[in-house]
């Protein structure tokens, strides 16, 4: 008779280090809902803004004050990233970027890329 695997009885997810291709697959996941759960209220939003000119400064005075300023960086966020890691993907769906130092830098590019344009969505907004 087999003895059974030793499998870990307590894993802390926060001590695990995950590789940055790990990371980027994440993330692109974690966008993508951002970005699904976002859309109905952006339909809405954009539905209102296009009313008259009053739905138009309701919307911009929401988005653009407390934390509405923090959601539109959060969800420009999530679309530059969830773009960016979709292209990543399209390649190796393609077959490029597959070897290990290829898919490394490419989540290191994808990953980077997203903070960047992250840190530029909050500059353009509270410049």
């Amino acid at each position: 008779m087999q003895t059974p695997a030793k499998r870990p009885r307590f894993l802390h997810l926060l001590k695990i280090a995950m590789p940055v291709t790990a990371i980027a697959s994440f993330a692109h996941r974690v966008s993508g809902a951002l970005l699904v759960l976002a859309s109905p209220f952006l339909i809405y939003a954009l539905q209102v803004s296009l009313r008259d000119p009053g739905g138009y400064a309701r919307v911009r005075d929401v988005l653009l004050v407390g934390p509405g300023r923090v959601v539109v960086v959060l969800l420009a966020w999530a679309l530059a990233h969830h773009f960016l890691a979709g292209l990543r993907f399209l390649a190796q769906d393609l077959g490029f970027g597959f070897a290990l130092h290829t898919a490394r830098l490419s989540a290191w590019a994808v990953n980077l890329g997203g903070v960047a344009l992250l840190v530029l969505a909050a500059w353009r907004m509270w410049a």
